[in-house]
């Protein structure tokens, strides 16, 4: 049975990626206006990587939506 942790790390990880579709983004585009590797952002998408605060905020930037909108999932 998966945790309430793993749970919202997966919820968070598709909703960034839809988001950046809908933003018609690649990764490495994204990673590009963010400061971030895209292999990084490829593993928040997937649930592979643990996302930091600071973290929400520079994708949140560069897909220029307010953080919370990464949260609304």
């Amino acid at each position: 049975m998966k945790s309430d942790y793993k749970r919202v790390q997966e919820d968070f990880g598709r909703n960034l990626k839809k988001i950046r579709e809908e933003k018609g983004l690649s990764l490495r585009a994204l990673a590009a206006k963010c400061d971030l590797d895209d292999s990084q952002i490829s593993k928040i998408e997937n649930a592979k990587w643990d996302v930091q605060l600071s973290t929400i905020f520079e994708l949140a930037k560069g897909l220029e939506v307010e953080p919370k909108l990464l949260l609304d999932f």
